[in-house]
């Protein structure tokens, strides 16, 4: 059985009193944390933060990105070692703003991930298709390949102590709604990648849905057999949405 997984996503958004005012909202927040783990990824700045915030709290923290290397002359960007002196426990890497504002291929967001996994941090690598790829009938190729960019040949086991998060990004701000079967439609198709190649590692991956999850369709989108929770968007900005998708976490999992 794997335990759900709800990770607040807050882009670049917060200052730092809302951000210790709403991480201290859902630390404390009266949910059963015996069947859901949590994390929030603040903008860098906000870590440390909304680490105090949450500290002793079954809340764990992490960051939005990351850079490949693990030091040097990269003004701007922020390492792997750093995230660990933070505490941090999550790291996203390829989130499609990343991929699409900021240009990230394929090959550069599995550098990422194992920069991610070599400092110890357990990386949420974010894959999903574009409305015009998914008209295009090419969603499942689109996926495939990013999931298998990390993937190789296979031979090392590097979905152990990681996360995927499934983002429809044609149903993110387009007026398109993913349904609960279309999204489950993807997470099985990517559970199965890892399968072929892991199987226990395939069963036991948690794989979150990344497509505007509020508390209202949380239910019936957790419901699905192989969404493991989300990673949550605009409605990890209001302490009340994230607490309502943290329940209905708990729920899927009693």
């Amino acid at each position: 059985m794997r335990q759900p997984l709800v990770v607040g996503n807050w882009k670049m958004n917060g200052r730092l009193g809302e951000a210790e005012e709403l991480a201290r909202a859902i630390a404390g927040a009266e949910v059963d944390w015996e069947h859901v783990s949590s994390g929030i990824c603040p903008p860098f700045p906000l870590i440390d933060r909304v680490a105090s915030a949450v500290q002793d709290s079954p809340v764990g923290w992490g960051a939005q990105n990351l850079h490949q290397e693990d030091s040097g002359a990269f003004t701007g960007e922020v390492a792997g070692p750093l995230l660990k002196d933070l505490g941090c426990t999550y790291v996203i890497v390829g989130h499609s703003e990343r991929r699409d504002l900021f240009g990230e291929s394929n090959e550069l967001v599995a550098e990422k991930f194992f920069a991610a996994k070599r400092n110890g941090l357990i990386p949420i690598l974010c894959v999903g298709e574009t409305e015009a790829e998914r008209d295009a009938g090419k969603a499942g190729e689109v996926v495939r390949e990013q999931v298998q960019a990390v993937l190789g040949d296979g031979k090392e086991d590097v979905f152990r102590d990681a996360v995927i998060a499934y983002e429809p990004v044609w149903a993110i701000g387009t007026g398109r709604t993913a349904t609960p079967e279309q999204a489950q439609e993807m997470h099985a198709l990517i559970r199965g990648l890892i399968k072929e190649a892991y199987p226990i590692t395939g069963q036991s991956l948690k794989i979150l849905y990344g497509g505007s999850m509020k508390a209202a369709s949380a239910p019936e989108l957790m419901a699905q057999e192989d969404i493991d929770g989300g990673l949550i968007g605009g409605a990890s900005l209001k302490a009340d949405e994230f607490i309502g998708i943290l329940r209905a976490a708990v729920a899927s999992d009693l």
